[in-house]
C-alpha cells in the first residue's frame, strides 16, 4: 500500500515539474496562446499589435484575465467582443495589465501600487485573498522566459477608458462641419448664394415697376 501511495505522489510530482519546466520554456505569449482559457486575450493582443511587446525580453509581470473575466466585462459594458476588439483604447486596456519587471506573489505587499505600461497605477490588497483592484488572483507565479503571469478573474479597467468615444468623436466632427463660420473661405459659396438672391429680387421689383 505504502508503495502505491509512494509511486502516485512521484506520477504527481513529475507531472507537476513537467507544467512548470514547459512553462518556463515559453514566453509569456506563448503560454498564453497555448491555453484555450486565453483565447479571448490573445486576440486582443493581436489586434493591438502587443504581441511583439510581450514576445520581448522584459521582464514583464502579465495579470491575465481568463475568457470568462471578458466575458463578465462584455456583459457589464453591453457591448460583444468585436466592439471591445475594434475600441481605440483596447491598447490602453491590456497595457493596464502590464508591470515591467518581474513581480512574484512574495514580492506583492498590502496597498502597493505598482504603475503600469499605461502609466497608471493598480492596487494591491491582500486581506482576503490577493486582488488587485477589483479583482482576484486565482493562480500565481506562473513563470515564464520574459517574465511572470498571474491569472485573474476580472478585466482591469484603466480610469482614463471610455467606452463610447468613438460616437463623440463622430458627433463633435459633424457639429464642425455643419456650421459655417463667416471668416472661413468655406462659408464664401454661402454668402455669394445670399448676394446673388438679393440681387435678383431688387432687378424683378425694378422690371414690375415699368
Amino acid at each position: 500500500m505504502k508503495r502505491k501511495v509512494i509511486a502516485v505522489l512521484m506520477i504527481l510530482l513529475l507531472v507537476a515539474f513537467s507544467s512548470t519546466a514547459f512553462a518556463a520554456d515559453e514566453t509569456i505569449v506563448e503560454i498564453a496562446a497555448g491555453n484555450e482559457d486565453f483565447s479571448t486575450l490573445v486576440a486582443a493582443l493581436q489586434k493591438a499589435e502587443l504581441v511583439d511587446t510581450l514576445s520581448g525580453e522584459g521582464p514583464f509581470t502579465v495579470f491575465a484575465p481568463t475568457n470568462d473575466a471578458f466575458a463578465k466585462l462584455l456583459n457589464e459594458l453591453g457591448i460583444e467582443a468585436e466592439d471591445l476588439l475594434n475600441h481605440p483604447q483596447l491598447s490602453d486596456v491590456l497595457l493596464y495589465h502590464v508591470v515591467s519587471g518581474s513581480v512574484m506573489s512574495t514580492d506583492l505587499e498590502e496597498g502597493m501600487t505598482p504603475e503600469t505600461l499605461l502609466g497608471e497605477t493598480i492596487e494591491v490588497s491582500l486581506t482576503d485573498g490577493v486582488k488587485i483592484n477589483d479583482s482576484t488572483v486565482t493562480t500565481a507565479d506562473v513563470e515564464a522566459t520574459n517574465g511572470v503571469i498571474h491569472i485573474i478573474d476580472t478585466v482591469l479597467v484603466p480610469d482614463s477608458f471610455v467606452l463610447e468615444v468613438e460616437e463623440d468623436a463622430e458627433e463633435d466632427a459633424e457639429e464642425e462641419t455643419t456650421v459655417p463660420q463667416t471668416g472661413d473661405i468655406g462659408a464664401l459659396p454661402y454668402l455669394l448664394t445670399a448676394a446673388l438672391g438679393a440681387t435678383g429680387i431688387v432687378a424683378f421689383r425694378k422690371k414690375s415697376k415699368k
